[in-house]
């Protein structure tokens, strides 16, 4: 159990182990190559110390890793300001976002696919900017115009991995409970319903919907997400969040868990069909 950096070192880690075992190479072999002490290759490794995306590069470099896509995550992981040649648009608002948002926000870039429930709020990937602006102001408290402005523009610019090539795919439960909250009053609620209508159009969106008359559930425990990374499942993260933090959980039967209860909560869950006839009733209701 771990926060997010941590969580990030130790996979960035274990996966260069991964990679110089491969090459046959030793952790003092690896040094020599890149001219440093066998003593910074085990500290990278074990995710004890930070390492430059620049120190990656020459890891990679030196144990003949080709694949783009796989040097690109581990130079995200390791902080990279370019993402393997991206811009992470992210850094232009480091004053404004905490270290554990903008972790969150890395990861959500890279990844492949989403599994979320929400038990209060519509997920940020698929709020209104009214919406959004709404949540944000709730959850902050007061703050300056300026500043809010600027959070409301980071929820609203995540939003273009679902415009990405290839888009990130989602699959999320949303409690009854979502439908109901009039979050910014009946005009926002309603327009955020119909967003929700038009993004479950898009064919790597799912929604589902898990109504009251289900009773109690695994989800009463609170909402979380699943990361999933392209070809690497054992770079899949789960994220609980805080009113001051995230927790980013990467044990395998952590992950294993968290699976298996999305599964579960998916089947006692109305399906897509039924979800967006109910969701659209409400949007005629309102």
């Amino acid at each position: 159990m771990q926060y997010g950096p941590a969580v990030r070192r130790r996979k960035l880690g274990a996966e260069l182990r991964a990679l110089r075992t491969r090459a046959g190479l030793t952790s003092g072999e690896a040094a020599s190559l890149v001219g440093w002490h066998q003593s910074k290759v085990s500290r990278i490794e074990t995710g004890a110390s930070k390492v430059k995306p620049t120190d990656v590069r020459l890891l990679l470099d030196a144990y003949g890793t080709q694949d783009l896509e796989l040097r690109e995550l581990l130079l995200v992981l390791a902080g990279s300001e370019d993402g393997g040649g991206r811009q992470n648009w992210w850094h232009a608002y480091r004053g404004v976002l905490p270290p554990t948002y903008r972790d969150f926000i890395s990861l959500e870039s890279q990844a492949s696919t989403i599994r979320t429930l929400e038990t209060s709020v519509v997920p940020g990937l698929l709020q209104t900017p009214d919406y959004a602006r709404a949540v944000t102001r709730a959850a902050t408290g007061p703050l300056e115009d300026a500043r809010l402005d600027a959070l409301v523009e980071v929820r609203l610019a995540r939003q273009d991995v679902l415009r990405a090539d290839p888009p990130l795919e989602v699959s999320a439960v949303l409690d009854e409970a979502v439908l109901h909250r009039q979050i910014g009053g009946p005009g926002v609620m309603a327009r955020q319903l119909g967003r929700l209508l038009e993004a479950a159009e898009l064919p790597h969106v799912r929604l589902q919907v898990l109504p009251f008359a289900d009773g109690e559930h695994i989800g009463v425990t609170g909402p979380f997400v699943i990361f999933s990374f392209p070809s690497r499942s054992d770079l899949d993260v789960v994220v609980l969040d805080h009113l001051t933090s995230s927790l980013y959980l990467e044990r395998k039967e952590d992950l294993q868990a968290y699976t298996e209860a999305f599964n579960a909560l998916r089947v006692h869950a109305l399906s897509p069909e039924e979800s967006l006839d109910y969701i659209a009733a409400l949007a005629g209701d309102t």
